[in-house]
């Protein structure tokens, strides 16, 4: 065999072991932030199993605000189901958006039931209820580092399958689509620290 041959070879093999590792690292990047979205989808899970406590304990204090409490309740189950439908397609744009429209939704929710229960001084003293205000601010920090950590995952498959030469490769790998970022609809309201007062 010719020196001219097994530098053919080589340069083949060399090209042949490239594309495998194109491939292979966005098949990891892929898998990384479907992780980190079961990530997020594990502490709104324990947020949405939180709420409806958090309700029972307040129904008693305010019966007069039945309305607040529903709103808190139907914001509650229609996030749930936005997770729900975003579990099966992570980085999809369209359940990310449902998901963080859903969330804004929510959060508009709890918002309006704060403001309710500054005005009953014998709710925010009760211990169950500091308990499981203390518990859904904890979990909001949680949702918002494992949020972060998403959108950096996504970020980064999204620039590695953007580059060159993995850009022209990656179609033929089944990558077509980018990932999209879960960002909710008042991004400001997020970035703030969770404020959550009993």
């Amino acid at each position: 065999m010719e020196i001219s041959g097994i530098i053919t070879l080589v340069i083949i093999g060399a090209i042949i072991l490239y594309v495998i590792s194109i491939f292979n690292t966005l098949v990891a990047l892929r898998n990384r932030f479907k992780n980190a979205f079961s990530q997020i989808e594990v502490q709104l899970k324990r947020r949405y199993d939180l709420i409806p406590n958090l309700v029972e304990t307040a129904k008693g204090y305010l019966k007069h605000e039945r309305e607040t409490l529903d709103a808190v309740i139907q914001a509650r189950n229609s996030a749930s189901n936005s997770l729900s439908a975003a579990h099966n397609n992570p980085g999809d744009a369209s359940t990310m958006q449902g998901l963080g429209q859903a969330e804004g939704n929510l959060a508009g929710a709890m918002g309006k039931f704060n403001v309710v229960v500054e005005a009953y001084p014998e709710l925010k003293g009760n211990e169950n209820m500091m308990q499981l205000t203390e518990e859904l601010t904890s979990t909001e920090n949680k949702v918002a580092f494992a949020r972060q950590a998403f959108n950096d995952q996504v970020m980064e498959y999204n620039t590695y399958k953007q580059s060159f030469p993995q850009n022209i490769l990656a179609g033929m790998f089944g990558h077509i689509k980018d990932a999209s970022l879960l960002e909710f609809q008042d991004s400001a309201q997020i970035q703030a620290a969770p404020k959550v007062s009993f």
